[in-house]
């Protein structure tokens, strides 16, 4: 991080906290952006809000035990990272997957509360999850072992208090089994979960939210620019929810879809993905829970263990799968292939390493806080709507939703320097976030 000629340091403030490598990246960023608005206040010198929002409230770890479907005991680690709930409760997914750790969950947390600020909704910023991996495991494994989870997680949630939802690894299926659960032991159908089935109180139009909010996002900064996403070339990694999603708008803005991803390799389509292509590729990820590797057909290549960025030209990069896919080679190679504008799809998916390689060349960035803000917005709607009883449309909650990412897009201009002849997003995002969080810290005393 940059501190040169500032009047302050806030090296040693992070140093004191000791984060993790994946946290310590976030808060770095996020530091080297903010410093120019903590120097200018003296408000928040004194109040030492950067110092206290690098603390979580708490951080809860827990122990899931759990059967498998041979009898056997399986152990494994639960967490929730309840991070700051100055302006609502704390609001922020559950991530099932091997790789998770308490690092990576502080890491998202954080990034959550600046996320959540932006969206404008009364909701703090936690994060959650588990190093138990449902790929492969059968529907009544994954059952007990949701089961076992919500069995401590319950203590810690409320409608009120800390409101989860789902992320990798966790859909529709978890979240069920997850709320199900939580009915049992507390008697109360109150929405404490977001991203529940449509029978349990879900939103109509969640499924879409974090996608299209990206295609959204990216809009705008073209717009901003004078162009438009029609005929445009867009890379997506990932082909989960966010990425089909993402692709499935980008589609229907007249854009041509041309790479795909899972973890075992990349697709790219020589014409563009059709509308008939993404059904039928929908239908193997969603529903029959397949691989890119099986997928195939006129004008389609898998790429088996590569990354989409450097297979084929665009114009457009939207990273979906997962934090610190992109990383400075990456970058160097969308540059190369003619891309002008990033938007994050998932949560910090460039390095700062990348990033900085799009600003020395004049790309466009959109950062997860404010591009892959769509889902938790619409997870807010979605507790409103258990709230108050009632039953949006679809296209209630997808107008709104494309309402919040306009003004999210609109905080990130307000607030952002210009480097290199272009809108910085991603200090735009941290600054606007950071003096939402800050002013609360303040009014609320110490």
């Amino acid at each position: 991080m940059t501190t040169a000629a500032r009047s302050f340091d806030l090296n040693p403030m992070i140093d004191a906290v000791n984060p993790g490598p994946l946290y310590r990246s976030a808060i770095e960023e996020v530091a080297e952006s903010i410093a120019p608005v903590i120097e200018a206040n003296k408000k928040y010198q004194d109040a030492r809000v950067f110092e206290r929002l690098l603390i979580p409230d708490r951080v809860i770890r827990f122990r899931v035990e759990w059967v498998n479907d041979q009898g056997g005991v399986e152990v494994n680690f639960g967490w929730r990272v309840e991070h700051t709930n100055v302006l609502g409760p704390y609001k922020g997914g559950l991530r099932f997957h091997p790789s998770v750790t308490e690092d990576t969950l502080q890491f998202l947390a954080y990034e959550q509360c600046f996320k959540n600020a932006l969206t404008g909704q009364p909701i703090g910023g936690g994060k959650g999850g588990s190093n138990f991996d449902p790929k492969g495991k059968s529907d009544n494994e994954v059952m007990r072992f949701c089961q076992a989870f919500m069995r401590e997680l319950y203590r810690h949630i409320g409608p009120s208090v800390d409101v989860p939802a789902g992320d990798i690894g966790v859909g529709g299926r978890e979240i069920g089994f997850l709320y199900g659960q939580y009915m049992k032991i507390t008697k109360q159908r109150d929405g404490v979960l977001t991203g529940k089935p449509m029978g349990l109180g879900g939103l109509l139009g969640r499924t879409e939210a974090t996608g299209y909010g990206t295609v959204t996002f990216a809009e705008a900064m073209l717009k901003h620019n004078g162009q438009s996403l029609d005929g445009k070339r867009v890379m997506i990694s990932g082909s989960g929810n966010v990425a089909l999603y993402a692709a499935e708008l980008a589609i229907q803005k007249g854009a041509k879809v041309v790479t795909m991803s899972d973890s075992g390799g990349s697709i790219s389509f020589d014409k563009g993905m059709s509308s008939e292509q993404l059904k039928e590729l929908t239908e193997l990820k969603e529903v029959q829970r397949g691989r890119l590797k099986d997928f195939g057909g006129d004008g389609i290549t898998y790429h088996p263990e590569a990354r989409p960025w450097s297979l084929v030209d665009a114009d457009v990069a939207l990273p979906c799968a997962t934090q610190h896919e992109v990383e400075k080679d990456d970058a160097a190679a969308l540059v190369d292939r003619g891309v002008k504008c990033v938007a994050e799809g998932a949560n910090m998916p460039c390095t700062h390493e990348a990033r900085s390689v799009f600003h020395e060349n004049g790309v466009v960035f959109g950062p997860g806080k404010a591009a892959n803000a769509g889902g938790v917005a619409t997870s807010c709607f979605e507790m409103s709507q258990n709230a108050s009883h009632d039953a949006w449309t679809k296209e209630r909650s997808l107008d709104k939703l494309h309402g919040v990412m306009l003004d999210i897009h609109e905080q990130c201009v307000e607030h952002a320097p210009i480097v290199n002849g272009v809108v910085d997003y991603g200090a735009g995002a941290d600054r606007g976030g950071f003096v939402k969080l800050a002013d609360a810290i303040i009014a609320m005393g110490v």
